[in-house]
């Protein structure tokens, strides 16, 4: 079935008029007719069905509307800090970590990272990424759309980090591939997961060390050295399989 993401508040009965980027894409792109069933979502977590009512122009409505109750959301909250990479990757990342079932994802500007980003370009990013994690939302079935935070650099954000509450329960891991363990040996996390992962050249050793300073511990994937965004699914699949909805 169609889904389509509408700000809130969702409809409680009556008809609807569809946003205009999803009526867009409801009429011109797919191609939807009159009694076509779809999904509306919010992206907080509230889904509604209905059925398409009237096509004319740009204008599609959606009637029959009934609220929807169903949780896609994995147990496990993940925070994902990602590395610049360049944009073809970044995005790619951010799709399958939203499918993947990311509550976060955190644009990190490390010294090797490939993209650098200007405080007006960050903007744009910003609004681009969230458009990607809501088409990925749409595709996947997820209710709930990740939240992107503005870009930082690394060294400012880790500080962050280090100064989180110490009753705070968050487990953080850096992927290495010098790292001295696994995921599997970690006992499971009893709040949050941060996921570090650096860009195409990798972190510096004084980014590292300063992460291992701030609590992270030092995870391998593997004997193989992978990618910004093979590492970056890798990790987020391996959480899940442990400690998620995949097990």
């Amino acid at each position: 079935m169609p889904r389509f993401y509408c700000p809130p508040p969702l409809p409680l009965g009556g008809s609807f008029d569809l946003p205009p980027d999803a009526a867009h894409h409801a009429a011109r792109v797919l191609r939807l007719r009159e009694g076509n069933r779809v999904e509306i979502f919010d992206g907080l977590g509230n889904e509604c069905h209905g059925v398409i009512a009237e096509l004319s122009g740009k204008r599609v409505v959606v009637g029959e509307i009934t609220a929807g109750n169903v949780n896609r959301e994995s147990p496990l909250p993940v925070m994902l800090a990602q590395a610049l990479s360049s944009s073809e990757k970044m995005d790619w990342v951010i799709q399958k970590a939203t499918e993947l079932g990311v509550t976060e994802i955190q644009p990190l500007d490390t010294e090797r990272s490939v993209a650098r980003l200007s405080a007006e370009r960050a903007e744009k990013r910003l609004e681009h990424w969230r458009q990607v994690t809501i088409s990925a939302c749409e595709q996947c079935g997820r209710n709930v759309l990740p939240t992107i935070h503005a870009p930082l650099d690394i060294m400012a954000w880790l500080q962050q980090m280090k100064e989180l509450p110490q009753e705070s329960s968050a487990a953080k891991f850096i992927l290495l591939p010098q790292g001295a363990t696994s995921l599997h040996s970690q006992e499971k996390p009893q709040g949050q997961v941060v996921l570090l992962v650096g860009a195409e050249g990798g972190f510096t050793q004084a980014e590292s060390e300063s992460a291992l300073h701030c609590g992270f511990t030092a995870i391998r994937m593997g004997t193989r050295v992978l990618r910004t965004e093979t590492a970056a699914v890798a990790g987020l699949a391996a959480l899940q399989t442990l400690w998620g909805d995949f097990s």
